[in-house]
């Protein structure tokens, strides 16, 4: 008997969420960051808009694109990463070390 016939296999999903999502790549925790990008940006927003610029119609322009943008920042892709995960794997990878000093020796002819 041949053991290819009894051999497991394992299945692995593509696209899980661990979470329950208002819609596809938006859920609780990106609701959050967004309503906060959303609060900071409307408070510079006031402070510009209506305090030294004194225009509602630029406050007002201003606050829907931030909030546009607040949200388009956290919604996740198929890969499961968000504008914002991009920026800071970015970020993190410009930060690394990529320059590796070593010193190259021939393996097979050892010079004593």
């Amino acid at each position: 008997m041949s053991d290819e016939g009894n051999r497991d296999t394992l299945y692995i999903p593509a696209g899980l969420k661990t979470q329950r999502e208002i819609y596809s790549g938006f859920g609780r925790k990106e609701l959050r960051q967004a309503i906060f990008a959303t609060l900071v940006i409307a408070a510079i927003d006031v402070f510009v808009s209506l305090l030294i610029l004194n225009n509602l119609a630029i406050f007002v322009i201003v606050l829907f694109l931030g909030i546009f943008m607040s949200v388009m920042c956290v919604q996740k892709d198929t890969t499961n990463l968000s504008v914002l995960d991009m920026v800071t794997n970015l970020y993190n990878y410009l930060r690394s070390q990529k320059k590796y000093y070593y010193k190259a020796i021939d393996e097979w002819r050892w010079k004593d």
